[in-house]
C-alpha cells in the first residue's frame, strides 16, 4: 500500500467566509498532520478554534485573520489535543487557551511526542511549546462573539479521541466538528472508540448542521457525516470477520479490499483503527489505552514499511 495519495504541488491554504464574520480555514489536502482551523470576527476581537502542527502553518494562519481583521485573537479553543490542532497555540500568546479539562491533561502529559519524527516523513516542525488550555471545562462552555451564540461541547464519550468538543452555532446551523468529521480522508479513532465515534456523528446528526467545517477536507454538508459513519461501521465489521477468524488487525487490514474507501487519503489508518475495534470487542472500555507503538508500527508496515507521508 502507499500512504497518502497527493497531488504535487499542495493548493495554498485559503480562508472561506461560510457565514457572516465566520471563516474557515481550510489547508489542503487534509492528510496527515495538515489539519483546518476556523475563526470568529466581533466587534472588539476574534475567537480561533484550533491552531496548525507546525509554526510555518500557524504563524500562515495567523497571517490569513490579519487579511481579515487587525483585532487581537482573545479567544482559541481546542477541539481536542492532538498536535496537529494544538503545537501552535504558543504562537497566541495574547489569547485565552480553551478545551476540555481532558485536553489540558493530555497535552500535558504526551508533550511533544517522540513518534511524529520517527514514524512520519520529515516534516520542519519549528519551534515547539506545550502551551495546553488554560481555561477548561467538563461538559461545555458558552462563548459569544458579540451576540452570536457558539457553543463548545464535549462530545461525552471516547469517540476520535478521549477529549473531542465542537463549537456549535445554533443561530447559523453552522457546525466546527473537529476531527469527528474527515471529508476525503480516512477516519482515525485509535485513540478512541470505534462505537463512541458512530454514537458522537449520530448525535451530530441530530443538530441539524447545515455547514460543516471538518477536522480535514474541504467544507461541507451533512452528508458527511453518512460517509464517515458509513466507514466506521465498515471497520468494526472488518474487525468482527478478522477477529472470528483469528487474525491480527494487520493480518486483517492486509486482507481486506477497502472498496470505496481505498481512495481516501492515509489508508493505512485502517490498521490503527482495526486495533481499536479489536480492543472493544475485546472488553477493553472505550478510550483506554492500547499498545500504541504496536498500532503505529503495524501502520508502517501495511505501509510497505516506509515512514507515513506527511507534507506538512
Amino acid at each position: 500500500m502507499s500512504s497518502s495519495r497527493h497531488d504535487h504541488p499542495l493548493p495554498s491554504a485559503r480562508v472561506e467566509e461560510v457565514s457572516d464574520g465566520v471563516h474557515a480555514y481550510v489547508q489542503p489536502d487534509g492528510s496527515w498532520w495538515i489539519n483546518n482551523t476556523g475563526f470568529l470576527v466581533g466587534r472588539r476581537g476574534v475567537i480561533c478554534v484550533d491552531s496548525c502542527a507546525t509554526e510555518r502553518r500557524t504563524l500562515a494562519y495567523r497571517e490569513a485573520i490579519r487579511s481579515v481583521t487587525g483585532l487581537p485573537v482573545t479567544t482559541l479553543v481546542n477541539t481536542h489535543h492532538h498536535g496537529d490542532h494544538t503545537f501552535g497555540n504558543f504562537a497566541f500568546p495574547e489569547a485565552t487557551i480553551v478545551g476540555h479539562e481532558r485536553t489540558r491533561e493530555t497535552i500535558l502529559a504526551e508533550g511533544v511526542p517522540a513518534y511524529r519524527t520517527t514514524a512520519w516523513t520529515a516534516v520542519d516542525w519549528g519551534r515547539s511549546e506545550v502551551r495546553p488550555p488554560f481555561l477548561t471545562y467538563t461538559d461545555g462552555v458558552t462563548l459569544y462573539s458579540d451576540e452570536l451564540r457558539c457553543e463548545v461541547r464535549h462530545v461525552g464519550r471516547p469517540a476520535h479521541t478521549t477529549n473531542d468538543s465542537i463549537v456549535w452555532i445554533p443561530e447559523r446551523s453552522l457546525l466546527f466538528a473537529g476531527d469527528l468529521v474527515f471529508n476525503g480522508g480516512t477516519p482515525f479513532v485509535m485513540m478512541g472508540s470505534v462505537t463512541g465515534a458512530i454514537e458522537a456523528l449520530d448525535e451530530l446528526e441530530a443538530l441539524g448542521a447545515r455547514t460543516i467545517v471538518p477536522g480535514h477536507g474541504d467544507v461541507c454538508g451533512p452528508e458527511v457525516i453518512d460517509r464517515v459513519r458509513d466507514y466506521l461501521r465498515f471497520v468494526m465489521a472488518t474487525a468482527e470477520l478478522g477477529r472470528s477468524a483469528g487474525l491480527t488487525p494487520l493480518e486483517a487490514a492486509r486482507e481486506t479490499d477497502l472498496g470505496e474507501y481505498g481512495g481516501l487519503l492515509d489508508p493505512e489508518r485502517i490498521v490503527g483503527n482495526l486495533h481499536r475495534a479489536y480492543a472493544e470487542l475485546d472488553g477493553l472500555p472505550r478510550g483506554e489505552p492500547i499498545d500504541f507503538a504496536a498500532a503505529l508500527s503495524d501502520m508502517l508496515a501495511y505501509n510497505g514499511g516506509r515512514p507515513l507521508t506527511c507534507l506538512a
